[in-house]
């Protein structure tokens, strides 16, 4: 995969580098500095130079190269540097010039035990600080022992993100579902684009090695009730069920933590997993299917002469009425050459931002099925003829969060905790949909 990595300065010095395959050698580096770091502007991480890739990142004032000959998939290679960064934080803290010259053995070992001949192999820190016990990790003798006695077993296993002794006095999972809905609507009032990008957060707090399974209702499979009777689906989902009977969610696009047994889903589309303990990401998704769009806004925007507009605008919540946005910003845009803003509402709080050419409109909690107003009436300055331009219309955008409501039906229908210890897990499902980029033309 990766021939060599070099650690270079801004002048193009090597700091360090590890070389892995005899197919470049150390001054390799020299193509770099002459093509990348002497031009006037860098326009790209990824340069190829005759059979040669190179592909960077830049930390403080330390770039961090990758050289290649194959044709390597570029998002692991970036996501290799990025998480060798992480690393070098976790053990000296800050990653500059100064650290890379105090911990230059630390860093050669730390290569070797990432990279075997160019393939990524382990960059898990909790993992490479029971073999380095240099920099942060440090342990007494005794733990040293334990450590090296399970050592095998903890990277060569198949269960390289747990340690079999966590122990609890509660175990509990909190699941949090987290979706942007993404909208573009014409002046006309059609959908342009519309999706929602979704992503499930679960903080695991559970003894030793437990076998979860977690069920939702996408299309393909949905999974068994199981004990669905444990787990509150939130009312936004029973609202998309109610609107959708029958049927589930059509899911586009899924990534995995790799804690996930992706032959199980592909065969049952349950979710089973072993959880690293704390927080994690187990999964991101992507529909564009019977979006449940939370807020619709009607607008009239009038230019009255050439000094006049006047604006007409109507927020309506579209989902139910037990629930309630948090949050809520409108921006509203006007012309650059805006004097005077007269401005009403019945609701929240409304002003002029002349730095943003628009009137932002607040609103700290908004109801379900509430309608709120704004009026405004706008006083243009007189321009020139050879000034005047027309007004661009730039779109309305929104901002908002709405607990317990999930723009695309995705519900938790299940999700089974097994340990050979045979405890009762307590699990706790929230909901929470956010605006991405949701904009309305004018």
């Amino acid at each position: 995969m990766l021939s060599a990595i070099f650690f270079m300065n801004q002048k193009g010095d090597v700091l360090i580098s590890r070389v892995y395959r005899d197919d470049v050698n150390r001054g390799i580096v020299q193509a770099f500095r002459s093509y990348i770091l002497d031009a006037k502007e860098i326009r790209s991480p990824i340069k190829s130079i005759g059979t040669t890739t190179f592909l960077h990142i830049r930390v403080e004032n330390i770039y961090v190269v990758a050289v290649t000959k194959q044709n390597v998939n570029a998002c692991v290679v970036f996501e290799l540097l990025y998480q060798l960064v992480k690393l070098f934080e976790a053990y000296f803290q800050k990653v500059n010039e100064e650290a890379i010259y105090n911990n230059f053995v630390l860093i050669y070992e730390l290569l070797d035990e990432v990279l075997d001949f160019g393939y990524p192999q382990n960059c898990g820190k909790e993992i490479l600080q029971k073999i380095i016990l240099q920099g942060n990790a440090k342990f007494t003798e005794k733990e040293q022992q334990d450590n090296i006695s399970k050592l095998t077993v903890r990277v060569t296993g198949a269960i390289s993100w747990r340690n079999p002794e966590i122990r609890y006095k509660r175990n509990e999972i909190y699941i949090d579902v987290i979706e942007s809905v993404n909208l573009l609507m014409s002046a006309k009032g059609t959908v342009l684009s519309s999706d929602v990008s979704g992503q499930i957060i679960l903080k695991a707090a559970l003894s030793g090695m437990p076998e979860c399974t977690l069920g939702m209702n996408d299309r393909a499979g949905g999974g068994k009730r199981g004990d669905a009777a444990a787990i509150a689906a939130g009312a936004a989902g029973a609202a998309a069920a109610k609107k959708r009977p029958g049927s589930g969610i059509a899911i586009d696009d899924f990534s995995f933590h790799h804690c996930v047994r992706l032959t199980k889903f592909d065969a049952e589309r349950v979710i089973s997993f072993i959880p690293p303990d704390g927080e994690f990401e187990l999964m991101r998704y992507r529909t564009a299917e019977n979006i449940n769009l939370p807020f619709k806004v009607l607008r009239n925007i009038k230019e009255v002469g050439h000094t006049r507009l006047e604006i007409n605008l109507t927020v309506q919540a579209t989902f139910p009425p037990q629930l309630y946005a948090t949050n809520v910003k409108i921006r509203i845009p006007v012309p650059k050459n805006t004097a005077v803003c007269r401005i009403k509402t019945g609701s929240g709080r409304a002003r002029y931002m002349a730095e943003f050419d628009a009137i932002l409109w607040k609103l700290r909690r908004f109801p379900g099925n509430a309608r709120f107003v704004l009026e405004a009436e706008v006083d243009l300055m007189h321009t020139t003829s050879g000034e005047k331009k027309a007004w661009s219309r730039p779109p309305i955008a929104m901002e908002f969060q709405v607990p317990m409501f999930a723009a695309s039906g995705l519900q938790i229908r299940f999700l089974k905790v097994v340990e050979k210890s045979h405890y009762n897990a307590i699990k706790w499902v929230r909901y929470i949909t956010k605006a991405g980029s949701y904009q309305y033309r004018i």
